[in-house]
């Protein structure tokens, strides 16, 4: 039996933060599309980490419970990072809030029940989650606290028919769902926090860079104190640092690593995408 590392969303985010956590670790791979998970588990064991992969659908509790099994199969679970989800431009308002804002809770709420002491986690979330305007006190108490399968059936969830909203208040209640699964997490010995990015290169953003919607990002790059997009690397050097003894003592919280974007959007270049979101 050896500590094990679960990772669910085995895009380039989510393989940066594997190699730097997975090591002398057996490494679950965990994706919707089984071919996914195998490409990255070859490229893994060509590396020399030791895998298994598993297909994964997140907006199921039955396929996450599935995912729980399996890796408790291999050993003490210590380590699990989502990197799974779907964009506004990728699914309709029901898959994003099944899949980013319901999956997620679920996924923090079982594996919660099971992380080993001294266990860390980590929740790929977005930027975009900070630029939803401020939510009223009782909601985010019910997006933090509500019981997962009672999620979808709030009013204000109910009434959203844009993607982009959707996407938005799912990656808010990501980031309201840490804390409150930290104080679970925290009984058992455990941290748990979220990531959000800003434009990391990956193949789907090479895609939007590259496709009708590509002067829109260059333009929000061009707009942000960095100047730049970000890579997979600096999330997955993020991710390293919390998941270590070096941040044990951080728990619940959320990080945006988005070159300044989010800055840029509430006070400075980039303050007229407000009139468009």
């Amino acid at each position: 039996m050896k500590d094990v590392a679960v990772l669910v969303g085995t895009g380039s985010i989510g393989q940066a933060i594997i190699r730097r956590v997975g090591a002398g670790k057996h490494i679950v791979l965990g994706d919707l599309k089984i071919d996914a998970a195998n490409a990255a588990a070859k490229i893994l064991e060509d590396a020399g980490f030791e895998t298994s992969t598993v297909a994964v659908d997140i907006s199921s509790r039955e396929s996450i419970l599935n995912l729980v099994e399996h890796a408790k199969s291999f050993g003490a679970v210590k380590n699990v990072i989502n990197a799974a989800g779907v964009s506004p431009s990728q699914a309709p308002v029901s898959a994003i809030l099944k899949v980013d804002l319901y999956g997620t809770a679920v996924l923090l709420e079982e594996f919660g029940k099971v992380i080993a002491d001294g266990g860390s986690g980590v929740i790929i979330s977005s930027q975009s989650g900070h630029r939803l305007g401020a939510l009223t006190e009782e909601q985010n108490f019910q997006l933090a606290t509500s019981p997962t399968e009672k999620l979808l059936e709030l009013d204000f969830i109910k009434s959203i028919t844009d993607t982009l909203k959707a996407y938005q208040y799912s990656k808010r209640c990501n980031v309201l769902r840490v804390a409150y699964e930290a104080t679970r997490w925290g009984k058992r010995g455990a941290t748990i926090n979220s990531i959000s990015p800003g434009i990391i290169i990956t193949p789907l953003a090479n895609d939007e860079l590259h496709g009708p919607r590509k002067d829109g990002y260059l333009k929000m790059i061009d707009g942000s104190p960095a100047k730049r997009a970000g890579t997979p690397d600096e999330v997955g050097d993020l991710a390293e640092f919390l998941m270590s003894s070096r941040g044990k003592f951080i728990s619940g919280a959320d990080f945006l690593i988005d070159g300044g974007t989010t800055a840029s959007y509430w006070y400075g270049d980039l303050q007229y995408l407000k009139k468009t979101h």
